[in-house]
């Protein structure tokens, strides 16, 4: 039974990866501080798997409480590294916050893993290194042009540090770029749980359907696609949390130190207009919404080319789009049941 730290897993992608762990027969071991998450998803975990994993309550930060969890868990095989803050919009309001959490964190946790002699890492990345991308799909060799957020960057740095760590270490790391996760498990006993107004495109879609808010704000109608509005690749988070197995596996056979970039995406681009449309076709739910002004940090355009990680691993995503949005709205259904 091989043992995986995973931080912030308690968060939306970080339960759905510590369930698809247990599934696949891993031990994980929780750290989660709760600043985006609640203490009840564990016991949701809990009754899915059937399983109550290890759990501890602490700050990806602070070296002392990574010591104390490292000497207590022996036998760590590896790390997935979710723990970090992740709004876009709210990076560039508050880019000081944004970069003392997310570099901290990584550096605290890569220092810590070489102390106790742990190799393998997968990284939670982001399609925000890309920033406006002139290649769709984005193959990962793409220009990494100025990104449009100060949580992009803070991405683009931790893989930078990661990086240097892996040429001068014996360190083994695969970044998952993540597109756009969506979706919930289809038990629709953990999803997407945003704090105050979603930052996210489906669970505000979701609020507005159930009544939690009065209508839907589609930022800008006047980008140069389709419709007029942003294209994004939105990925079923059951998939993307089997993709963490997947690189795991992956780090297995590989024998060198290095650091792999792997897309995470569907490889088809859907446009927010065409993501409402669809909702209401398969929930026979009409949306109220409104068009606002573009929003700061809004890319136009942005879907994944996975051709590599299909090729190197094995892994491709399953779900299609209808499926995420069905259990995303299960999900906030029950929600309020």
């Amino acid at each position: 039974m091989r043992k995986v730290l995973v931080t912030g897993g308690v968060g939306y992608i970080g339960s759905h990866t510590v369930v698809e762990l247990i599934e696949a027969g891993y031990v994980p071991v929780i750290i989660d501080n709760f600043s985006n998450s609640e203490p009840w998803i564990i016991d949701r975990i809990e009754e899915i798997t059937k399983t109550k994993p290890t759990f501890y309550e602490g700050d990806c930060g602070n070296k002392d409480f990574l010591n104390e969890v490292f000497a207590e868990e022996k036998e760590i095989d590896s790390v997935i590294h979710f723990a970090a803050m992740k709004s876009a919009h709210e990076s560039i309001a508050n880019p000081l916050e944004y970069y003392k959490n997310n570099l901290c964190s990584t550096l605290a946790l890569l220092e810590v893993m070489s102390q106790y002699k742990v190799t393998k890492l997968v990284f939670s990345s982001s399609a925000t290194v890309y920033g406006e991308s002139d290649i769709n799909p984005i193959p990962e060799t793409a220009e990494l042009k100025n990104q449009t957020s100060t949580y992009g960057t803070t991405k683009l740095m931790c893989e930078s540090i990661i990086e240097d760590v892996a040429k001068s270490s014996s360190l083994k790391a695969i970044s998952l770029r993540y597109f756009n996760p969506v979706g919930a498990h289809a038990s629709a006993l953990i999803g997407e749980l945003p704090k105050g107004t979603p930052n996210n495109l489906v669970p505000y879609i979701t609020q507005t359907a159930i009544g939690l808010r009065e209508y839907l704000t589609v930022y800008g109608d006047d980008y140069p696609t389709m419709d007029g509005t942003c294209i994004r690749d939105f990925i079923h988070v059951v998939d993307l949390a089997q993709a963490h197995i997947a690189a795991l596996k992956h780090l297995d056979i590989t024998n060198a130190s290095t650091h792999t970039k792997f897309n995470v995406g569907t490889g088809k681009g859907e446009s927010v207009m065409g993501l409402i449309k669809q909702f209401e076709s398969v929930t026979s739910v009409n949306l109220s919404y409104k068009i606002g002004p573009r929003r700061a940090g809004d890319i136009i355009e942005c879907f994944a080319d996975v051709s590599k990680i299909n090729s190197e691993t094995g892994w491709q995503a399953k779900f299609d789009l209808d499926k995420a949005l069905l259990d995303s709205w299960h999900w906030q259904q029950s929600l309020v049941t």
